[in-house]
């Protein structure tokens, strides 16, 4: 019996939108690379998980999300118990995949609750509708707008912040 989703044809086609979806929501291109493989790695162990092949892309986002969240977790957890230590600068990999323009975009992203930066990456990044990302969060399209403007708000305070410090003075 086929299986109702092909796998192989899933990650040619969506593997490295997935990829940048998991960079924005985890600031590592290895981790999210992991996240992605592990995402399409549960997929694989249970095809059956999506029935209509219409909906394995969105089951596959919602993966990667869950997956991104837990290796948060880890890396937090891990930090509270590992000696501070100096943040190495990117690698050119790593520049490749972020753009220097982005930088500062991605600084002031992670500096939001992790729920504001998941909307947000989902709405503007991978460009999903609020009810797409309601479904991808499992919380109400309600809750997405009002996640998604003050998510939008703490980003603007933020990037003014960072451009702020690093400016040394007040932009007027």
């Amino acid at each position: 019996m086929e299986p109702a989703v092909d796998i192989t044809e899933l990650y040619a086609a969506h593997r490295l939108a997935l990829v940048r979806l998991a960079v924005l929501l985890v600031d590592d291109v290895a981790s999210a690379e992991d996240v992605v493989q592990d995402a399409f790695a549960a997929l694989a162990r249970r095809p059956d998980a999506v029935k209509d092949p219409s909906k394995a892309l969105a089951y596959l986002r919602v993966a990667v999300v869950n997956t991104a969240r837990s290796a948060l977790r880890r890396r937090r957890t891990a930090r509270a118990y590992s000696p501070p230590h100096d943040l190495s600068p990117p690698t050119p990999e790593d520049s490749a995949v972020l753009a220097e323009e982005h930088r500062e975009v991605i600084v002031a992203l992670h500096t939001l609750a992790p729920r504001q930066r998941e909307v947000l990456v989902l709405r503007y990044w991978s460009d999903l509708s609020e009810a797409e990302i309601a479904r991808t969060l499992d919380i109400s399209r309600g809750t997405v707008k009002s996640t998604a403007s003050r998510a939008l708000v703490a980003l603007e305070k933020a990037m003014h912040d960072t451009v702020t410090t690093s400016s040394g003075e007040e932009e007027r």
